[in-house]
């Protein structure tokens, strides 16, 4: 069980550059449509992969009416261009390793403008499993913690089968006060919504749930220039207009986090 770990560093510095950017409704609206194409259903409660994208598209208040005309154009319903999930892998500055998740609906198009961010920031565009072996598959999940001591907490998830668990207080993310916890909590993909279920009926608060890479090869970024090059790069691939997630193996420290 890793606590205040190097991890917990990178969410906080990516999560400077998520609330600068902030997420769109067409960003949202493209991954409820790709959730019910693939699970092959408009319903949330037979649809794991839709009932996470509608829990965080409501979570940033995107309109009902929204949600539902996505959901529409999964199920065929609605008009609208086809789309498809892309996956790019290659290096940024500092040979740092990137994992692109997007929807488009112009797979050329979308690959041109990823591999053009490449380019321009320093980095290089790779094949496929040439950095993804940096990374691990794995559920996620954000729970606000109940108030409890860390260490209890912390091997009170463990108990409901988490894989591994790390801690931060919101102030780090930058949105709530210092004293309130948060945990990060990782499982194996197929068990990720038995896990949030367990930590729900524990009495927790789940805030987020999704499938992440999270990477087990780090890269440490030591002087301020070099961690202005990575977060300015890591933040223009997520502003692309087709990009739905970023992952990168790098490590700032604390005092080098400007942004």
């Amino acid at each position: 069980m890793s606590g205040h770990s190097k991890w917990s560093t990178i969410k906080r510095a990516k999560g400077v550059t998520d609330i600068k950017r902030g997420q769109t409704f067409t960003k949202l609206a493209n991954v409820i449509t790709i959730a019910v194409k693939l699970g092959l259903s408009g319903d949330p409660d037979s649809n794991p992969r839709l009932r996470m994208a509608v829990d965080e598209a409501r979570s940033v208040n995107m309109p009902k009416e929204n949600i539902q005309r996505a959901i529409e154009r999964g199920l065929g319903k609605g008009e609208g261009q086809s789309l498809e999930e892309v996956l790019y892998e290659g290096f940024g500055p500092g040979k740092i390793a990137i994992i692109v998740e997007g929807v488009t609906d112009n797979k050329m198009r979308t690959t041109s403008a990823i591999k053009n961010i490449f380019d321009k920031g320093g980095g290089s565009m790779a094949g496929v499993g040439a950095v993804s072996y940096m990374f691990e598959r794995c559920g996620q999940i954000k729970v606000k913690g109940k108030g409890g001591s860390l260490d209890q907490e912390m091997l009170e998830f463990i108990d409901l089968g988490a894989k591994d668990v790390e801690s931060f207080d919101l102030a780090q993310d930058f949105t709530e006060a210092q004293d309130t916890q948060r945990y990060l909590i990782y499982t194996e993909v197929a068990e990720l919504n038995t896990i949030t279920n367990k930590i729900t009926q524990a009495g927790f608060e789940i805030e987020k749930q999704e499938l992440i890479y999270k990477p087990n090869i780090l890269v440490d970024v030591d002087t301020q220039e070099n961690a202005d090059k990575v977060l300015g790069f890591v933040s223009r691939l997520e502003e692309s207009e087709d990009v739905q997630k970023v992952y990168a193996n790098f490590n700032i420290p604390d005092e080098l986090l400007t942004v």
